[in-house]
């Protein structure tokens, strides 16, 4: 499972999830992606499961992108302990996701099985979602240039 290798503080404040993905909500890598609607942690294991139902389903064709990555430690304390002695221990790691935000990506397949995969590996996710297409996110961006 996804995890960060080191990091420079052991745990957290929970913070907030306001306000609209500013990065990561364009598709830059493939060509159908997976894009947030509403805010939430997603863990690690969720990610990997969303990872693995994607390539089963396209049979080792095409190539898969994730763009988000679990850098936030999420702490609890064990079961039946008092209230007091300090914050618990890191029981998992999420990715921080906002609206907006491309967390998947997929290209080199036909758009049906890039859909139906895509729709997939919603399924593993906390979250409410919507599948996208490069043309789609790039609507109002292409009569600037």
């Amino acid at each position: 499972m996804l995890m960060p290798k080191r990091v420079k503080r052991r745990k957290q404040f929970r913070g907030t999830m306001r306000g609209k993905a500013l990065r990561g909500n364009t598709i830059s890598y493939g060509e159908y992606g997976i894009v947030a609607t509403e805010p939430c942690w997603i863990k690690s294991n969720q990610i990997e499961a969303a990872r693995i139902a994607m390539t089963r389903y396209i049979k080792r064709g095409g190539q898969v992108w994730i763009k988000i990555f679990p850098d936030k430690p999420v702490t609890a304390k064990p079961a039946e302990t008092r209230m007091g002695s300090g914050k618990g221990s890191t029981e998992f790691w999420v990715a921080v996701v906002k609206p907006g935000r491309v967390m998947f990506e997929i290209a080199g397949v036909s758009e049906e099985i890039a859909k139906e995969a895509l729709r997939l590996a919603t399924h593993k996710l906390p979250c409410k979602c919507k599948i996208v297409s490069r043309e789609d996110l790039e609507g109002g961006k292409g009569s600037e240039n």
